[in-house]
């Protein structure tokens, strides 16, 4: 009889499968560990690249300007580069040659004009530093249109006009080096057999060392006038164009450079026009020219150089006015210049004392000012006109700088002002005849001749009449 037994089931399967599950799920926490890739994508982020590109590409651009500024740009590869606004500029003006003072060299001023010459209505406008007559070509061409003979300069320092000159400076020699120098030039002068003997006999160079050694070098400085020289580049300007009796229009800080030579030459002037230039201070910072690094990023970045304009000088510049005032500021070492200007300002001016005086209380003036700017600005365009009793206000839309949308409404301010005045004396005045002046001239004679030969006191009298009958004065050349 066979004997059955019963096995229990091997529970090893049923284990294996229990204790699989819970060494499965291990395995699935521990396999996704990818958590580290997405760290390194973090770290290759491209807005990192892109940020730390554009960092250093700045930093070099920057340090590339500072380093090109330092070398000045030859002036005729300067104008050689010029955009084509400021080419068609150039082309409309002239250059006059002034000279400040005696012992110095002459210095070129530019200067555009519209209208015609023998106008009676001369119009002088005299720009702010910083500023050029680029910036009064629509208000120039305006006033021409409108039968005014108008110019515009640039002050010496500015614009296209000279902005450096080579002077000749005496230096004298001294110091460790400059005893080098005079024992070199010894042995050059009396030769090296002379300066080999005195080694032998004595040991050492045997110079004059008591002589006082002066040398002369020629030195290009900035063109950096005070008042007194801008007063002297307006009296030779006015005189070589014949615009006197002038109209003087004054911009910017143009009043405070000028105000002396206003009240001392009365007599060229017929009106002056102040067009939103305050006693002292202008509206281009110039500390902001001074300062190394920001001086070079100003003038060496276009968006920078507009930004600057738009917030001190002028709100809706455009992109190619900018540019030319930029262009024209920096060129040809016009910084120097205009930063020399601006130290020589008088900060003391006194308006109300200046205003005060005889020369001044019977001249014609206009205050034309900015009232879109800021109401502290317009304030003060109102206190400068209070200040000149004399002086009519009259506000315009636009910027401290003329700009491109409010040249025309400047302009006719300007207009209404100057055509409303007496007429210029000079030019009223008839060319007289040639028949007439041989008359003038026989009368001369005759009362020459009487006075030497002793006519009767009728013959003395016909010849005056004549004199003054030449003018239409008399009747007797009628008779």
């Amino acid at each position: 009889m066979a004997i059955i037994t019963e096995e229990p089931d091997s529970p090893s399967p049923l284990k294996q499968r229990k204790t699989l599950k819970p060494t499965s799920k291990p395995s699935q926490t521990t396999a996704p560990e990818p958590i580290k890739p997405t760290k390194t994508t973090n770290a290759t982020n491209p807005f990192h690249f892109w940020f730390y590109f554009t960092i250093s590409v700045s930093l070099v651009t920057l340090i590339f300007m500072i380093l090109t500024s330092l070398y000045p740009q030859d002036p005729k590869t300067w104008f050689l580069s010029l955009p084509l606004n400021l080419r068609q500029h150039y082309a409309k003006g002239r250059n006059i040659k002034v000279q400040t003072a005696p012992n110095q060299p002459q210095i070129e001023v530019f200067a555009i004009q519209e209208g015609p010459s023998k106008s009676s209505d001369q119009v002088l406008i005299v720009h702010g530093l910083g500023c050029s007559s680029f910036a009064f070509q629509k208000v120039v061409n305006f006033l021409g249109v409108r039968g005014v003979h108008a110019v515009a300069i640039d002050l010496p320092g500015s614009g296209f006009s000279d902005k450096t000159m080579v002077v000749e400076e005496e230096h004298v020699d001294d110091g460790v080096l400059g005893r080098l120098k005079d024992m070199y030039n010894e042995i050059q002068e009396k030769g090296i057999f002379w300066g080999f003997d005195q080694l032998v006999e004595q040991g050492y160079v045997n110079y004059e060392e008591n002589k006082i050694r002066v040398s002369k070098r020629n030195v290009v400085k900035a063109v950096a006038l005070g008042p007194e020289e801008i007063g002297k580049v307006l009296g030779q300007v006015i005189d070589t164009m014949g615009l006197s009796p002038v109209d003087l229009v004054l911009h910017d800080s143009a009043l405070g450079l000028t105000a002396n030579w206003v009240s001392e030459n009365r007599g060229l002037l017929r009106s002056v026009v102040v067009l939103d230039s305050a006693p002292t201070g202008t509206a281009l910072p110039l500390w902001v020219l001074e300062m190394p690094v920001l001086r070079d990023a100003v003038l060496g970045l276009g968006f920078a150089f507009r930004r600057l304009l738009g917030t001190c000088c002028s709100r809706s510049v455009g992109n190619l006015e900018a540019e030319g005032h930029r262009i024209l500021l920096k060129g040809r070492d016009g910084r120097r210049a205009v930063v020399g200007m601006g130290k020589s300002l008088n900060c003391s001016f006194d308006l109300n004392e200046w205003a005060a005086l005889d020369e001044v209380k019977g001249l014609p003036m206009q205050v034309i000012w900015s009232d879109a700017l800021s109401k502290e600005w317009t304030e003060e365009g109102r206190q400068v006109a209070d200040a000149i009793p004399q002086a009519k206000f009259i506000s315009h839309s636009g910027g401290r700088w003329p700009q491109e949308h409010n040249s025309e409404e400047i302009a006719e301010s300007i207009y209404q002002f100057v055509s409303s005045l007496p007429k210029n004396v000079k030019q009223t005045e008839e060319i007289v005849p040639e028949h007439v002046q041989t008359m003038f001239d026989e009368a001369k004679s005759g009362d020459h001749h009487h006075h030497h030969h002793g006519h009767d006191s009728h013959g003395h009298e016909h010849a005056h009449a004549g004199y003054m009958d030449a003018y239409g004065l008399g009747q007797e050349w009628a008779m």
